[in-house]
């Protein structure tokens, strides 16, 4: 939690004004009882009414002017927390967006969202109340016990032993909660986690009839968090009544000692009134302390799961970050500028993988070949067109394009340069205009209308009305065949050296894709072209085919090569044409 303080820096005025005006709020309250207790002796006993009316209007004006005291710390108070809570949102959000995908993977979605969401308000609520109440509570009880010693010293130590009393209380409360409060969050990752999952598979779940296991399975794991809550709940719940008790039996042994003191004339009837509203005070703040600390459990406990992301540093470092950690590193650069691409020795094992994705992949691809890439499932085709673009870092060898390493480029760099179309064609809500600039910002319409017409998504464009068609949240309202063809569309309007197409035509008929490959070799900027494929047809042309199979190269040549040589590719090939068609 110390690690997201920083970010109030920038309030430090609202962090020092919230509390001081709170403070002075409280003083004033500790002033009241002692003009009540005047009020008592002088103005009633002595029944001077004028007094009284002078007296009840000082009443006045110190509740007055604590109301703008306490408006205006709650204001500071409110502004501080706010800027906290954004600066938070914004930092976690970038840090978020710097991992590769091994992080991502290991961290896992919902766990991100809660801890962006749910969180960081809870983190914002427990600044909020600290700077409310944290410094007015402590300095009110402390302040109601040094009044009462000004009263009475013999009275004055029943406030001393409640308090300390209290104390152990609260404490001991705090220190047993926080632990429990963290195992409520993680377990409401796990929810979250499940209706994620359900929400997004909401089409399969309902498919496979599953309705009723999935609800089984979401209130088990419902029930383990209302069991949770519940426990954290009753110890929390135990601390109102034990704050309660111990000042109640404080204000009844408060009220024995004073009436025998105002029997034996040491002190006055107003003087037992405001030493027992000096003990309401304390009753009273420490209340509200107690459900401040409640407040603080949980801040405390998402602080520090948010605190734990921020602990997580990217394994993927970009150049800047390159040379810092290793000046003199020097990778072997390829002299042929022809070949863009250009994988030696490389092997990948993902993060706690038991078996390697890839192993010893040796290859090279010049300037404008065309290459497909195919396999059976679970063979590595992903894995190897992500470690292009540098999604994942390959844990042997070393990947080049253009002749250098792809470690030695600035991600964002190495990022332009190549276009992927992945194998779920993702769409964001906007406009069709909106998510084609995203391959581009400053792209024109006649550039977006020309990616269009290579992507075979010029149809769809018109379907709905222009560029300026409203599409939905992951493009909910196209259907799989139009989403792939605008995701591809988006791809072309970077014009990128490098273009990676991640099986992200399973969606188009055989003719649409043929046509699509006609358009992009005609493109007059000549992009390197990968394609990912389970189906043969639409790689057979390719300049350069590697096959696949369990992480391993075992083919790789033109079409007729490998259906010659190949034992791999010939099974895949036959198992989609008859023999009689490939000849």
């Amino acid at each position: 939690m110390k690690q997201l303080l920083i970010y109030l820096k920038g309030y430090e005025k609202e962090c020092i004004l919230a509390p001081l005006f709170k403070m002075l709020e409280a003083s004033f309250e500790l002033v009241v009882p002692l003009v009540i207790a005047a009020i008592i002796d002088k103005g009633i006993g002595g029944r001077n009414v004028p007094y009284i009316i002078q007296m009840c209007s000082l009443l006045v004006g110190l509740g007055v002017i604590g109301l703008i005291c306490s408006v205006t710390a709650q204001f500071f108070a409110a502004k501080a927390a706010i800027g906290f809570g954004t600066e938070v949102r914004h930092a976690l959000f970038k840090h978020l967006l710097s991992f590769s995908f091994t992080e991502i993977d290991t961290l896992g979605t919902s766990t991100m969202m809660t801890r962006m969401t749910s969180d960081v308000n809870q983190a914002q609520n427990g600044v909020n109340m600290v700077l409310r109440l944290f410094l007015r509570s402590p300095f009110v009880v402390f302040g109601a016990m040094i009044m009462a010693f000004t009263i009475d010293i013999k009275a004055a130590l029943l406030f001393v032993i409640t308090i300390i009393l209290l104390s152990f209380v609260i404490f001991g409360m705090m220190l047993l909660n926080i632990p429990m409060l963290k195992n409520v969050q993680q377990r409401l990752d796990h929810i979250l986690e499940i209706t994620r999952e359900n929400l997004l598979g909401v089409r399969v779940i309902r498919a496979f009839c599953k309705e009723e296991e999935e609800i089984k399975t979401f209130n088990q794991r419902n029930k383990v968090l209302l069991q949770q809550q519940k426990k954290a709940g009753r110890l929390s719940a135990l601390m109102n009544p034990l704050t309660y008790t111990l000042i109640n039996v404080g204000i009844i042994l408060l009220i024995w000692v004073g009436a025998l003191q105002v029997e034996k004339g040491i002190l006055s009837q107003g003087q037992v009134v405001a030493l027992y509203n000096y003990m309401s005070q304390i009753l009273v703040e420490l209340v509200k302390l107690a459900a401040l600390i409640i407040t603080i459990n949980k801040s405390i406990a998402c602080g520090n799961r948010i605190a734990d992301v921020f602990y997580i540093k990217p394994t993927m470092t970009s150049l800047s970050d390159a040379i810092q950690i290793d000046k003199q590193r020097k990778s072997t650069r390829i002299q042929d500028q022809e070949e863009v691409i250009c994988f030696k020795q490389v092997s990948l094992t993902y993060a706690q993988a038991g078996e390697a994705s890839l192993v010893n992949i040796d290859f090279t691809v010049k300037k404008g070949e065309t290459v497909g890439i195919i396999g059976g499932t679970g063979s590595g085709k992903s894995s190897l067109v992500h470690l292009i673009p540098r999604f994942y870092d390959a844990t042997l060898g070393e990947v080049f394009v253009k002749g250098v390493n792809v470690k030695e480029y600035p991600l964002e760099k190495l990022r332009e340069r190549i276009g992927i179309v992945m194998q779920k064609a993702v769409l964001f809500r906007g406009t069709l205009a909106d998510n084609l600039r995203w391959g581009k910002k400053d792209a024109t319409e006649e550039e977006m209308r020309q990616a269009l017409e290579a992507a075979q998504a010029i149809d769809v464009v018109e379907a709905k009305g222009g560029l300026e068609a409203y599409i939905e949240q992951g493009g909910s309202n196209l259907s799989g065949g139009q989403r792939q063809r605008l995701a591809i569309a988006r791809a072309l309007v970077k014009k990128p050296d490098i273009l990676i197409f991640d099986d992200s035509t399973s969606a188009l008929d055989f003719a649409t894709e043929a046509r699509l490959r006609q358009a992009i070799k005609a493109l007059d900027y000549k992009p390197t072209v990968l394609i990912v494929s389970q189906r043969a047809a639409s790689i057979q042309y390719a300049d350069q085919i590697l096959v696949l199979e369990d992480g391993k190269l075992v083919g790789k040549g033109n079409h007729k090569e490998l259906l010659a040589n190949c034992e791999v590719y010939q099974e895949i090939y036959y198992s989609q044409f008859k023999k009689e068609e490939a000849r």
